[in-house]
C-alpha cells in the first residue's frame, strides 16, 4: 500500500449537502471516481449554515477540533465535523465556526447578497483545512482546490505551510469555474493574509478591487497545475493560465473529466519523480 497516491480535495460545494450545481456535482463525483481508480482521498467542505446536520448525520471530531485561528486579531474556534456518503464509501470533513457559518446560507444570503465577511471566511476555511490535515498526519501527493473559497490554499501551501511534512511534497491543482462572485473583498484583505512566510510581495496580484479574477490569478500563481472545470471561463483567466507555462487541462465533457483529472494528477506526480 506504500505506493497508493493520496489526493486531498478542498471544495466549496458537495451535493447532497448543498443544492446541485456544476461545482457541487464535481465535488460529489470526482473524489469517488478518483478513489475508484485506486487513490486514497480526503474531502473538505465548509459547514455552510444550510447544511442539515441531523439529516446528513454530521458529528464533531473532538480530537481534531479545539484550535483557535487568529484572523485580524480575533480568535475563531475551529470545529471539525465529519459525515459519510455511504454509496460512495466516502468521508467528508466539514470546517465549522459559529461566527462564519452558523445560521447563514452559503456565499450569499436569502436575497442573493454576498456576505461582507466572505473575505475572512476564505482565510478561515483555507487555514482550517490545512491545520486539520496536519493533525490527521496525512500527507497528500495532490491537493485539488475547487472554487474561489479555496483560492488562498495554493499560496498557504507554498509559502506558510511549505516546510510542514504534510505538504512538503504536495502538488497543488486549482480548478477554474464560471465566475459567480460579484462583490469585491475589503481593501484590508491583504493585511489579514500576512502569516509567517508570506510577504506583501507574494500578494502583489491582489490589487484593489480584489475580485474573482485576481483571486484566481493568485491561486494559479502558486499552483503546480490548472484545470478548466467550467466551459465558460473569461478569456483573461484562460490566457493567464496558459501564459503561466504550467500544466493546463482544457475543458472536457463531464463524463470524461474524472479520467482526464486522474491522468493529469499522474503526469504531475511523474514530473516529481
Amino acid at each position: 500500500m506504500a505506493n497508493v497516491k493520496k489526493v486531498l480535495f478542498i471544495t466549496q460545494e458537495i451535493t447532497p449537502y448543498v443544492p446541485e450545481t456544476e461545482m457541487s456535482l464535481v465535488g460529489r463525483y470526482l473524489p469517488q471516481a478518483i478513489q475508484e481508480r485506486g487513490k486514497e482521498i480526503r474531502t473538505f467542505i465548509p459547514k455552510w449554515g444550510n447544511i442539515n446536520e441531523r439529516r446528513n448525520q454530521l458529528h464533531e471530531v473532538i480530537r481534531l477540533s479545539g484550535m483557535n485561528l487568529i484572523i485580524d486579531d480575533s480568535d475563531h474556534p475551529l470545529i471539525i465535523k465529519v459525515a459519510s456518503i455511504q454509496s460512495a464509501r466516502m468521508q467528508v470533513y466539514f470546517i465549522d465556526n459559529d461566527d462564519f457559518f452558523e445560521g447563514r446560507l452559503q456565499e450569499v444570503d436569502e436575497n442573493g447578497v454576498e456576505y461582507e465577511d466572505n473575505d475572512d471566511r476564505t482565510i478561515f476555511y483555507a487555514r482550517g483545512v490545512l491545520e486539520t490535515v496536519k493533525k490527521l498526519r496525512w500527507n497528500p501527493d495532490i491537493v485539488h482546490c475547487h472554487g474561489w473559497m479555496t483560492a488562498l490554499t495554493p499560496l498557504y501551501i507554498k509559502k506558510a505551510f511549505g516546510d510542514e511534512p504534510s505538504f512538503r511534497e504536495s502538488k497543488v491543482v486549482f480548478s477554474l469555474f464560471e465566475n459567480d462572485f460579484k462583490q469585491p473583498f475589503r481593501p484590508d484583505y491583504v493585511d489579514k493574509l500576512l502569516l509567517k512566510g508570506i510577504s506583501k510581495e507574494d500578494l502583489s496580484l491582489l490589487q484593489d478591487p480584489i475580485d474573482y479574477e485576481s483571486l484566481c490569478k493568485l491561486a494559479m500563481t502558486y499552483s503546480d497545475g490548472i484545470i478548466q472545470q467550467s466551459k465558460h471561463i473569461s478569456k483573461e483567466l484562460i490566457a493567464f493560465a496558459k501564459q503561466s507555462g504550467k500544466p493546463f487541462l482544457s475543458y472536457i465533457d463531464p463524463e470524461e473529466q474524472a479520467e482526464a483529472c486522474d491522468q493529469f494528477y499522474n503526469k504531475l506526480l511523474e514530473e516529481q519523480e
